[in-house]
């Protein structure tokens, strides 16, 4: 297993969490990737987004149908500026690559916001902390190994 995916599973495990990092065939750096890879609705993807808000990494946890709104997630944070993570502050912030970034195994926990519309779906997928790996969860074990606030992100 990568250490970033160790990372991830020994963040899950910690969390009580059962559920078990896959590595899939081919990368799924997108949404409409991993939901064709997975048989599931694009909806259903959790995609591990990154901000800067104020300065501050910030990670959303948005529904693979969503286009996130920084008016909102400001709004939401309290912050005067939000804007989307470049590859260094994302890899900084999570010690992952963007189209890998999970909901957890970071080098410290990061400020989430969770979009409530995952909640329509049994099973979620978010990524394992590369390209190539899933990790199926809940809507409440996401919300749990993250820490996140629900609340909506467009």
């Amino acid at each position: 297993m990568h250490p970033r995916n160790q990372a991830v599973q020994d963040a899950l495990t910690a969390a009580g969490i059962a559920s078990r990092i896959q590595v899939l065939d081919e990368h799924a750096r997108t949404a409409a990737l991993a939901a064709a890879q997975l048989g599931c609705e694009v909806a259903a993807i959790a995609n591990s987004l990154v901000f800067m808000a104020d300065g501050q990494p910030l990670l959303v946890m948005a529904s693979g149908a969503a286009r996130v709104d920084t008016d909102v997630i400001a709004s939401a944070v309290g912050a005067d500026s939000v804007t989307k993570a470049s590859a260094d502050q994302v890899r900084a912030a999570t010690g992952q690559a963007i189209g890998g970034v999970a909901p957890t195994g970071h080098p410290t926990p990061l400020q989430t916001l969770v979009d409530p519309e995952l909640g329509a779906h049994d099973t979620i997928w978010a990524a394992g902390g590369t390209p190539d790996s899933i990790v199926p969860l809940t809507f409440q074990q996401l919300v749990t190994i993250t820490a996140g606030h629900v609340t909506p992100v467009r």
